[in-house]
């Protein structure tokens, strides 16, 4: 796995910018080095050739043309002489009669005889016309190499210029090996040059690309670093920055408005869940006042009662079911809204003492039907904030659940409220004195429409969804509300937040 990992790094270090920078200059020198030595080998002798050849024209037409001037022979011979010294050459010019008129070397006079013989032979002709013939020849003899230039002049004289060569293919060879130290020198300094080039150049992509990766992770925080220099990495940098900012910006929108919709989609949920909900349970509590309301009132069309006592019996249940159906249907209307949070407080600072009062003066004809004792152990004022609407039906659904469920405990039936003053809370606790609730329905009263007592909810006129109103309303706030037996009775308790002040 490592050596997979390391061949994997490798190969990546290989296919680097600067690995290629360096490749691609080393291999681009070596061509011009080849190039130099191929044209070396297969060119440069022949345009040295070629421009001795032209120098030899150039003074066979200066030459011919003293000679065309009518100079005195003296003047020719000095100007001959002068071209022969300063260019080192070799000249004989011969008339008509195949005589030699002027020479500037004797021993070029001396071999002259050799030399016809040699141009006779296969010399290699570099040029040739009416008048001029140019050739390079090798005396094999005195290992001599030259270029003889025969030309015939205006005045019917015949011109032998000779011009000594040294071996060009020892200038060439010398060339080449010139060229291959130069050139490893150079793949030097060209390994040099891109170490420091590429790093000027490779460090500022590597970061582009750095970016680039973390822009492809929604990864914005890092951006490129602008410089002073004017090029186009610069202008990418500065590109790549605008686009992070737009993308950043961009996504943030799209997460704002997909945060948006997922909450309008998990509201539409929730209504609709409610609304199920609450089809289901009006559908399921209102059979049975439907069921007696229709009863009654199909008695009193097909007249089942003649006497007005009874009619007037009939007439009372119909409309004592159909208030506990209005009761019903707007409690669990309010209930809805409370657990699906589209119910907004009015919350205010006020003496809860003062309302724990009142709902207890509201329920006087309840309790003392019963001969119920009403304990109340409190400062006279205490002050909470929230919105006494609905702190007060949470008083009264725990009192007046405390009347129907108190019994007689040691002589005397007992209901109790106490407001405790804690650290950041306000406790209120309700307690009455008879049988405890069984541990397996202490969690299950908070349900809507569960009832421990089946038998004697419909006689008082509950609907089963108070404790559950209680429940809706304390989860709003946040606070802490449960009911715990006790030795002698049950007690229920919520808790509020102090006043706030201003």
């Amino acid at each position: 796995m490592k050596l997979r990992i390391k061949r994997g790094e490798t190969l990546k270090k290989l296919k680097s910018i600067r690995v290629k920078l360096f490749i691609t200059l080393c291999a681009v020198l070596i061509v011009i080095i080849v190039f130099f030595v191929l044209l070396n080998n297969f060119m440069l002798e022949n345009f040295y050739v070629y421009s001795k050849q032209r120098t030899l024209m150039n003074v066979y037409n200066k030459i011919n043309n003293f000679y065309n001037q009518n100079l005195d022979e003296s003047s020719v011979e000095f100007e001959l002489e002068k071209i022969a010294l300063n260019n080192d050459f070799d000249i004989i010019v011969r008339n008509k009669n195949n005589l030699s008129i002027y020479t500037s070397n004797t021993d070029f006079l001396s071999s002259f005889d050799n030399i016809n013989s040699i141009l006779e032979s296969d010399g290699k002709e570099v040029y040739s016309d009416e008048k001029i013939n140019v050739k390079q020849i090798t005396d094999s003899k005195r290992s001599f190499n030259f270029i003889i230039l025969t030309g015939i002049l205006d005045n019917g004289n015949t011109l032998y210029i000779r011009l000594p060569i040294s071996p060009i293919q020892e200038s060439i060879k010398i060339f080449n090996n010139f060229f291959y130290i130069v050139g490893s020198f150079a793949i030097v300094a060209a390994g040099i040059a891109v170490l420091v080039v590429s790093n000027k150049f490779t460090y500022p992509i590597l970061e582009l690309n750095d970016i680039a990766k973390r822009m492809a992770k929604l990864d914005f925080s890092k951006k490129y670093r602008i410089t002073d220099a004017e090029d186009e990495i610069n202008d990418l940098g500065n590109s790549m920055n605008i686009v992070s900012n737009k993308l950043e910006k961009t996504i943030k929108e799209l997460q704002k408005t997909n945060i948006e919709l997922e909450k309008d989609i998990e509201e539409k949920s929730r209504i609709d869940e409610m609304r199920k909900q609450f089809i289901s349970d009006v559908s399921h509590e209102l059979k049975t006042p439907i069921a007696l309301i229709q009863g009654y009132a199909e008695g009193l069309v097909e007249n089942v009662v003649n006497d007005e006592e009874s009619k007037k019996f009939y007439s009372e249940v119909i409309l004592d079911e159909a208030n506990k159906m209005d009761r019903l249907v707007k409690q669990l209307l309010e209930l809805m809204k409370l657990e699906y949070g589209n119910r907004k407080f009015d919350n205010t600072n006020f003496n809860v003492v003062e309302l724990i009062n009142e709902v207890v003066k509201n329920s006087k004809l309840m309790h003392e039907e019963q001969n119920i004792k009403i304990e109340i152990n409190s400062k006279d004022e205490i002050i909470v904030n929230a919105d006494d609407f609905y702190i007060e039906q949470v008083l009264t659904n725990y009192f007046t659940n405390a009347i129907k469920h108190v019994q007689e405990v040691n002589g005397k039936k007992l209901i109790r409220i106490t407001v405790e003053e804690r650290e950041s809370k306000i406790r209120i606790i309700v307690f009455n004195t008879g049988k405890n609730i069984d541990e397996e329905n202490l969690s299950r009263i908070w349900n809507r429409f569960y009832k421990v007592d089946e038998s004697r909810n419909r006689e008082d006129g509950g609907t089963g969804i108070g404790l559950s109103l209680v429940k809706a309303i304390m989860n709003n706030y946040g606070n802490d509300y449960g009911v715990e037996n006790r030795e002698d009775g049950v007690e229920f308790y919520f808790e509020l937040d102090k006043e706030k002040k201003e």
